[in-house]
């Protein structure tokens, strides 16, 4: 662990608490606005020929939007501050989330003025479902944001701290398949989601969240090398902030 000083450990923190925000932000929209569905077909330029996967139209939650963010925030916390940073982040990241259900369940329950533009029956219709979603989001989170954690530190000891590429896909591939299953099997048990939905929701959810994790490889890239340049980090070197 690198120990830094003066301006540099403020820089650090700033990073962290940036990195933080952001994550704990991303995972609160999504439990706000998962009711919302849309489609994409990112295959629509190809050929006709191509037939199947040139007609492959994605259905997946709104909700689903920020949620791979989450996990590249850790993954970028876990490779600049360690392991237990990004564990702490997980946590406060629940600790936000139920708060929010706190705040949306009480706000559901107080009578709605007659004047008021957003009545009783429109507000627990988007929101009412929000604890059930993050009961499920958040058992699923936990067991994926934690092993995500354990696998990217497992592929950096492994590969000696090189190849971020590897640690940032396959950490996030294999704990985004955990998430999306656990998470739809819960919605489907509580009634949120009809069981007819489960198999297309969890193929369109895991391609959708496969996808996004390579796009968002040069991101990690860019981050995780000025880091290292700025902070003067040396292969596989983490900072500390104690």
């Amino acid at each position: 662990m690198k120990q830094l000083s003066g301006n540099k450990k403020k820089q650090a923190f700033s990073l962290f608490f940036i990195l933080g925000g952001l994550f704990i932000a991303s995972l609160v929209s999504c439990n706000l606005i998962f009711q919302k569905f849309f489609f994409w077909s990112p295959f629509s330029f190809l050929p006709e020929d191509w037939g199947a996967i040139q007609e492959f139209t994605f259905e997946i939650s709104v909700g689903i939007l920020p949620y791979p963010i989450t996990f590249l925030i850790t993954d970028l916390i876990s490779e600049i501050f360690g392991r237990k940073k990004a564990n702490l982040v997980v946590v406060s990241g629940l600790v936000a989330a139920l708060f929010t259900l706190l705040v949306v369940s009480v706000s559901d329950a107080v009578p709605a003025t007659s004047w008021s533009p957003v009545n009783d029956t429109m507000f627990t219709k988007v929101f009412g479902l929000t604890g059930v979603a993050v009961g499920a989001s958040m058992l699923a989170y936990l067991f994926a944001q934690l092993i995500d954690v354990r696998l990217f530190h497992f592929w950096k000891n492994l590969t000696g701290g090189k190849y971020l590429w590897i640690r940032n896909n396959f950490s996030t591939m294999g704990s985004q398949l955990i998430d999306t299953s656990t998470v739809l099997v819960l919605l489907c048990t509580a009634g949120a989601i009809a069981w007819d939905q489960f198999f297309n929701l969890l193929l369109s959810g895991f391609l959708f969240k496969v996808i996004v994790a390579l796009f968002d490889t040069p991101i990690f890239y860019l981050v995780t090398f000025w880091a290292r340049k700025h902070f003067a980090l040396q292969l596989g070197e983490e900072i500390s902030l104690d």
